[in-house]
């Protein structure tokens, strides 16, 4: 039986190192690489092609959305699982919208771990059963929203706002929360906030809509 081959990215040795432990039990599985941050994650990727990339969401240099995305977007056939402790609606649209195969509570058992990168492996999409839940109710509520509704929903809050006149003005999450005496994760659940209802990708994009549409 051919094994499959998986690759694991969290910038924290001893959670690496405990997935690692789970993975190698069974048989079915070969740990062909890690990775400490977003960057190392794709070069990894690209040199082991492996069959999943199991990542983390928050990591220096590229996140897990961002490497879910570079990694669609070079058309390599590894798949994507993402493994995260954020059952947070933003990151798991955006997980999606990247192109991730699924999404992974980090409290998940190993019997539901390995039956994801199995169904991952299969090409087909596997989300724990709160994630569904978020994404069932995420695009309900987006159905029945009317039209005038969704459209005010594009301008930003007016903690958003500060957020926002932060990141035009160049500074990064850690910085801005540091001013606003919030945490990186507060800030960085704003910029991805504003950068769905927007529809953009990237910061430099959510920097050009803000000026386009005067949101500051």
């Amino acid at each position: 039986m051919k094994k499959i081959r998986v690759v694991l990215a969290d910038d924290h040795t001893i959670v690496r190192n405990g997935i690692r432990s789970i993975l190698e039990e069974f048989e079915e599985i070969e740990i062909a690489g890690e990775a400490s941050n977003g960057a190392e994650a794709v070069e990894k990727v690209k040199s082991l092609s492996p069959d999943i990339l199991m990542v983390d969401i928050a990591m220096p240099l590229l996140n897990g959305i961002q490497v879910t995305q570079e990694i669609s977007q070079l058309g390599l056939s590894t798949r994507c699982l993402i493994l995260s402790m954020h059952n947070n609606e933003d990151y798991i649209m955006k997980s999606i919208e990247a192109g991730a195969g699924g999404y992974l509570l980090k409290d998940t058992t190993r019997e539901e771990m390995l039956h994801a990168l199995l169904t991952v492996n299969q090409g087909e999409k596997y989300f724990s059963q709160s994630v569904s839940n978020i994404i069932v109710n995420a695009y309900l509520h987006k159905v029945k929203q009317p039209d005038n509704v969704k459209d005010k929903r594009t301008k930003p809050s007016k903690k958003e706002k500060v957020v926002l006149k932060y990141i035009v003005d160049g500074l990064n999450s850690r910085e801005i929360a540091e001013k606003l005496n919030l945490s990186v994760r507060t800030v960085d659940n704003h910029r991805a906030s504003m950068m769905r209802r927007l529809g953009v990708k990237n910061a430099v994009e959510l920097v050009r809509v803000a000026m386009e549409q005067k949101l500051i």
